[in-house]
């Protein structure tokens, strides 16, 4: 045994609370674990009234203060947020301590000028709480997977979303009845937005594509989707092609834009995206209901890996927060320090537009000869490809028509593209509505095989 490992705390909630008790009651095990005691000698709260069984000597709310004290070897952030915990960070690595954060938000947008700072000062910067709370899934991808070649990360990083999405889907429940029912049992925030409209699964989506990919990508580079506007029908459609709806981060290593000897004959490109999809219920992601986040790996060796548990929870990311805090304290131990972030290959970020997807769209439309005709052409016009087709009639939605006589009936049209630019599957879309034909558009998802043909849909993945 050395000298006691000395941990600043920042942020004392849920998981900073849990991150404590386990400190005090595994205390003799981390010790041995690490080679040295772990020793909390300061905890940084705005409101220390509030943290009864927190010892009254530890708590401050000088954060700055607490960061900058020479005993401090490692800082553990768990305040979230931007502003000032970039700040006190970045203080903190320059001041040559390691740090520990969860803050999947500050990582995303700067993740770049923390592991610069930590690569200055030769420290740690450890950070498996951001995604996916305490499911090992980061140092698996840095360290596990650093020699092969990861070619598609994809999944469901959020559990709000997903416990909304199963909600709908098993009891044909609204958008807004589910989320009321995720509010009402604490799956959701009093304001949902972070979580619906994918702020959060799209700072996981720039963490995961970042390592995966070795290529700085920020919130800002993935195209972001929520799930507001996704209703029981669009579940029941999914349903009947034997698919079922998730709020999805994909990640992928992809060629260029273009097509052809084109996109052949550009540098490959990093996709980050995050979007609710159809997936066939054959695949594995189908079955993780309620809050639970899976994500599947795609490497060139290894093949398909799924990582699957518990995304979020205080006890949880408490847990990643700790195998993060033994890591660095360990590294402090024997005067070395963890793996590097690199971002040696500098991919561009390709654009959604030029992201290859595929479309499940349902069209209200005019029952009557030549309608499917019509709608086919303006596929065809912006070079997307049909794979299949489905007509329903649903009987005298039209009305009389000015003669008297019985006016076109309504039908329903579904179509399920094979893979296509997004841009131009959106284009396509947008045209539609402009046949006279077209009542409207029903519904619009994407679908995703996931490295899996689609076989349910009638087409490859």
């Amino acid at each position: 045994m050395t000298g006691s490992i000395n941990i600043a705390l920042l942020g004392c909630g849920v998981v900073g609370s849990q991150v404590v008790r386990l400190l005090t009651e595994q205390a003799d095990e981390l010790a041995a674990r690490v080679g040295a005691p772990l020793r909390l000698v300061g905890v940084a709260v705005r409101r220390p009234q509030r943290h009864p069984d927190v010892p009254a000597d530890l708590l401050t709310t000088d954060a700055a203060e607490l960061v900058s004290r020479d005993e401090v070897d490692v800082v553990v952030e768990l305040v979230g947020g931007i502003e000032p915990v970039r700040g006190l960070l970045l203080a903190a690595l320059k001041n040559g301590k390691s740090v520990v954060s969860a803050n999947k938000a500050l990582l995303a947008e700067d993740g770049a000028a923390l592991a610069a700072a930590a690569d200055e000062s030769g420290v740690d910067l450890y950070y498996e709480a951001s995604v996916a709370g305490a499911i090992p899934l980061l140092r698996p991808i840095q360290q596990s997977l650093a020699g092969d070649r990861i070619v598609r990360v994809a999944g469901i990083v959020n559990g709000t979303t997903n416990f909304i999405l199963s909600a709908m889907a098993s009891s044909g429940a609204h958008y807004s009845e589910a989320l009321e029912e995720a509010g009402r049992l604490g799956y959701a925030e009093a304001d949902p937005t972070a979580d619906v409209d994918g702020y959060d699964a799209a700072s996981k989506a720039a963490i995961l594509a970042s390592l995966a990919f070795h290529t700085r990508v920020t919130a800002d580079d993935v195209h972001r989707e929520g799930i507001r506007d996704v209703t029981a029908a669009d579940i029941a459609a999914a349903k009947a092609l034997g698919c079922t709806v998730k709020l999805l981060a994909i990640c992928e290593q992809t060629d260029g834009p273009g097509d052809g000897a084109q996109r052949s004959s550009t540098r490959p490109h990093v996709s980050a995206r995050v979007h609710p999809a159809m997936i066939p219920r054959s695949h594995p992601l189908a079955s993780v209901s309620g809050a639970y986040n899976a994500v599947f790996i795609e490497a060139a060796a290894a093949g398909q890996l799924m990582f699957y548990g518990q995304g979020a929870g205080g006890p949880q990311t408490a847990s990643a927060v700790l195998g993060d805090l033994v890591a660095a304290a360990r590294n402090r131990v024997i005067g070395g320090r963890g793996p590097r972030d690199t971002a040696h290959a500098a991919l561009p970020v390709l654009a959604m537009g030029d992201t290859h997807t595929r479309y499940h769209v349902a069209l209200d439309v005019n029952d009557r000869a030549g309608v499917l005709a019509q709608v086919a052409g303006v596929f065809a016009e912006h070079g997307v490809s049909i794979a299949t087709v489905r007509q329903e009639g649903r009987g005298g939605g039209a009305g009389d028509g000015d003669d008297g006589a019985p006016g076109p009936k309504d039908a329903t049209l579904v179509i399920v593209t094979h893979s296509a630019p997004d841009a131009a599957l959106a284009a396509t879309v947008e045209a539609l509505t402009g046949l006279d034909a077209v009542h409207g558009v029903a519904g619009v998802l994407r679908v995703e095989g996931l490295g899996r043909p689609v076989t349910e849909l009638g087409g490859g993945s």
